[in-house]
């Protein structure tokens, strides 16, 4: 979000003069030990020659005093609304004003129709909703990409515009496991979906070959398009966080349709307290309930056997959750799920000191190779009969695991009318699409 926010309203903007970023660690974990870094010359435009550099967030109040900081802009995600007034006192009270940008800036227009997948928090089941939005533009003829909002932990140039089409393609673009939990969704389905660094660009490309924009947000990021239709999925085993965390609430505020999603295995009141938190924010919003299905391939495999549960790593993360798929799948299949930690190496065991709600639950961290050969060491060493793989991709296509693996897969599932199918429909017809 920083470096969108930098290129659509700073970038050749002579108001002012940016003297950097800042990388809040637990948020950009992929790059957190990757060293100096910088956003480069080629990205900045004209007026940074030299490129803008970035810095720890921890260096925040002595970056404000040695360059005579004026202004810090917050440009990232999925932070409590506490966190971000911290964040503001610590603005403040080393002389510099804080900031944030709103949608009619942060937002670029698309010449084509805009179906914008936003959530209010990490591992709210944003990315199985874009999918089924995908899936079903695909079922009805439509001509259509999908745009995922980006995870640039790599030579950012060469990431300005990443297409990918193939599984080869995300070997070409070199893409982490995180980023492979995220795309390999749509290139098996033989989808195309663009992200990277520059979004006016990608938007280009993007429209060249679509007839509809489906903008798959991550984290709870505002969407980075202006959106024709915005739809925003809820986690009722989170209630509250809809109204309490930034800039999940922008989302829920502007959002078309609410979707309240794991409502199979969400407490009723649970449920009644997030939409009642939408209603009061946003009335005229579209509300719809979903269960979050959890399936197991080759259940035969694990069902009641002794088991290592890897879940999708940002949710765990800075999502801040305990479980996923991965442990809904052991309990539906009776399996007894072994506790990781004693096995892990690394930058895996740093991981469960900087996050102790992880408990037992190996998250699949893998920002660079030598992370990935942690991770396969640990689930290696790990003393299980099988594997449950509750990560969104195949982690045995990237891994050398030397025991069974299964994957868990997950789908939402609309509960009553209207669903997601009319929703799209109408919004075809709309825009005379249909």
């Amino acid at each position: 979000m920083d470096f969108h926010i930098f290129n659509t309203v700073f970038r050749d903007n002579e108001e002012y003069d940016v003297v950097g970023f800042t990388m809040a660690g637990e948020q950009n974990l992929g790059t957190v030990e990757t060293g100096e870094r910088k956003y480069p010359p080629k990205l900045a435009g004209k007026l940074y020659p030299n490129g803008v550099p970035i810095y720890p967030e921890t260096d925040m109040e002595k970056i404000i005093k040695e360059k005579n900081v004026d202004q810090v802009v917050l440009a990232y995600s999925d932070l409590s609304h506490v966190y971000v007034m911290h964040l503001a006192s610590r603005a403040l009270a080393s002389g510099a004003d804080f900031k944030l940008i709103g949608i009619k800036k942060a937002m670029l227009k698309s010449k084509r129709p805009v179906i914008a997948i936003c959530a209010v928090r990490t591992g709210c089941g944003k990315s199985q909703t874009s999918q089924k939005v995908c899936q079903l533009l695909h079922d009805m003829g439509i001509k259509f990409v999908a745009i995922r909002e980006p995870m640039p932990y790599g030579d950012l140039v060469e990431q300005t515009c990443m297409r990918m089409a193939t599984y080869e393609d995300l070997n070409i673009h070199k893409c982490t496991i995180e980023e492979r939990e995220e795309y390999e969704a749509y290139v098996e389905k033989g989808f195309v979906i663009y992200t990277g660094v520059d979004y006016g660009v990608i938007l280009k490309e993007a429209e060249k070959e679509a007839d509809v924009i489906v903008w798959d947000g991550g984290n709870n990021e505002i969407s980075f398009y202006v959106p024709d239709l915005q739809i925003v999925v809820a986690d009722p085993l989170r209630p509250g966080h809809e109204i309490t965390y930034h800039p999940g609430e922008v989302n829920a505020r502007i959002a078309d349709v609410v979707i309240i999603n794991k409502v199979n295995s969400a407490k009723k009141e649970d449920v009644e307290t997030v939409r009642k938190n939408i209603k009061e924010i946003n009335p005229k919003a579209i509300i719809i309930e979903a269960n979050s299905v959890v399936t197991t391939e080759r259940p035969e495999i694990v069902k009641g056997k002794k088991v290592l549960v890897v879940e999708d790593g940002p949710t765990l993360t800075h999502g801040g959750t305990s479980y996923g798929a991965g442990v809904i799948a052991a309990k539906q299949l009776g399996c007894e799920v072994i506790d990781p930690r004693p096995y892990a190496v690394g930058s895996i065991k740093d991981t469960y000191k900087n996050f102790p709600n992880l408990g037992k639950i190996l998250p699949a961290m893998g920002y660079n190779d030598e992370q990935m050969k942690e991770l396969e060491e640990t689930i290696n060493k790990s003393k299980c009969d099988a594997v449950l793989v509750g990560t969104p991709f195949d982690l045995a296509r990237l891994l050398k695991i030397n025991k069974p693996s299964v994957r868990v897969r997950y789908k939402i599932e609309e509960i009553g009318k209207p669903d997601l199918r009319e929703i799209i429909e109408d919004f075809l017809k709309k825009h005379k699409l249909k």
